[in-house]
């Protein structure tokens, strides 16, 4: 803990000030605006952004054929998607409808949907590509480990998050809300704080080799590099946790690259594809902005073990004895 403390003490202490641009950057969304530089001359990212939508990943299968939404076709998905999440109503029956909005609508920030109907731009369809035969194998065989199981059998059952173990992950899809995110650079670094869970990711930038292959992670292994004004993360690395990513991965075979490109003083490009042919016929990639926000972030404090999760267990088990399972 207090080597986490120190790192995240140094990343700010050391975050360089904003100095003037030298030129505008690759596809800025204002004609004024202007590139700044951090003052070692790297394309300046830093402030505090929000990537979030209820555009899903995957096209869905009623907007078929359909990439671009017009700005009415838009307007109205919005209404509808507003009104099956509202989390204030409280028509249907049973524990499942009463716990499942347990947060009212004040707690979601769950953003808007965008123009496009998938965060997946290719394939052209926003599909998922197919799996492979392995890839196939992996996802029965992660299935037959659940089989039998009850969802709270153990805290190994329950997801990572709950755990808090991890949430985002590496690339960062967009949840119900949280989904925010602080650049720092340092000469040499790029640092991303997650406000979900407070993980810092560091980056470093100055060329050296991805860790052994032996060596795996949760967020996996990060190196960057610039290409123009944008930087460009390449991550390897990740372990095998079924539930790591949003999408099926095979987690050690898994390479996801990363582009960061500040199109404005507001808005990020943000695109990342995913290379993973022990899972996926063919690689794919998403794109999705990132917003800026204003901060600060807080600290999220959620710690494994916690009464939740005891909470949880026990209240399986007693399930269980009500059912006369044990």
């Amino acid at each position: 803990m207090m080597h986490f403390l120190a790192v995240v003490i140094l990343v700010v202490a050391l975050a360089p000030v904003r100095l003037a641009g030298q030129g505008p950057a690759k596809t800025p969304h204002s004609k004024t605006w202007t590139q700044h530089h951090t003052s070692d001359g790297q394309p300046d990212l830093q402030g505090i952004w929000s990537n979030a939508t209820t555009t899903p990943l995957e096209r869905p299968a009623a907007l078929a054929g359909k990439q671009v939404l017009t700005d009415q076709e838009t307007a109205e998905l919005e209404t509808q998607t507003a009104q099956s999440r509202n989390s204030d109503r409280r028509d249907g029956k049973g524990t499942e409808t009463d716990v499942g909005r347990a947060y009212n609508e004040f707690w979601w920030e769950r953003g808007k949907v965008l123009n496009r109907t998938s965060l997946i731009v290719d394939p052209a369809d926003g599909k998922l590509p197919p799996l492979t035969p392995a890839g196939q194998k992996t996802i029965d065989a992660r299935a037959e480990a659940r089989r039998g199981r009850g969802p709270a059998d153990s805290w190994e059952d329950r997801p990572l998050q709950e755990r808090c173990v991890m949430y985002h992950g590496v690339p960062p899809l967009p949840t119900g809300y949280n989904n925010n995110y602080q650049i720092l650079q340092t000469p040499g670094i790029v640092a991303i704080v997650h406000e979900m869970l407070h993980d810092v990711r560091i980056i470093p930038l100055d060329g050296r080799a991805h860790l052994p292959g032996s060596v795996n992670q949760w967020m996996g292994d990060s190196r960057g590099r610039w290409e123009g004004n944008t930087l460009v993360v390449d991550t390897t690395n990740f372990n095998n946790q079924p539930n790591l990513f949003r999408f099926p991965a095979s987690g050690a075979a898994t390479h996801v690259v990363e582009h960061f490109t500040r199109v404005d003083a507001d808005h990020i490009d943000y695109q990342f594809t995913v290379d993973d042919p022990a899972m996926y016929t063919r690689p794919w990639t998403a794109s999705l902005p990132m917003t800026k926000i204003e901060g600060p972030i807080y600290e999220y404090a959620c710690h494994e073990g916690n009464y939740g999760m005891m909470g949880i267990l026990a209240g399986a088990r007693a399930e269980e004895a009500a059912k006369g399972k044990r």
